[in-house]
C-alpha cells in the first residue's frame, strides 16, 4: 500500500488555514503522519484536520480524553 502525500499548502487550502498555521501545526506533532522531506512538510492525503484549541469541540474533546 502506497500513501499519497500533501503539501502544507495544499492541506491549508483544504482546511481553510493558511500554510504557516500548518507548518506550525506539523511542527508541533498535533498532524498526524506529518513528515519533513528537506524543508517542506508533507501530510498524508486522508488526514483530518488536528481540532482547534479554541473551538467549543475540541473543548469537550478534552473533558472526554482527562
Amino acid at each position: 500500500m502506497q500513501l499519497e502525500w500533501i503539501t502544507a499548502k495544499e492541506a491549508g487550502e483544504r482546511w481553510g488555514i493558511t500554510t504557516r498555521q500548518v507548518q506550525s501545526l506539523c511542527q508541533q506533532g498535533k498532524i498526524d503522519g506529518a513528515a519533513r522531506l528537506g524543508n517542506a512538510w508533507v501530510i498524508p492525503k486522508d488526514t483530518p484536520k488536528p481540532l482547534d484549541g479554541r473551538t467549543l469541540a475540541a473543548k469537550e474533546s478534552k473533558k472526554k480524553d482527562a
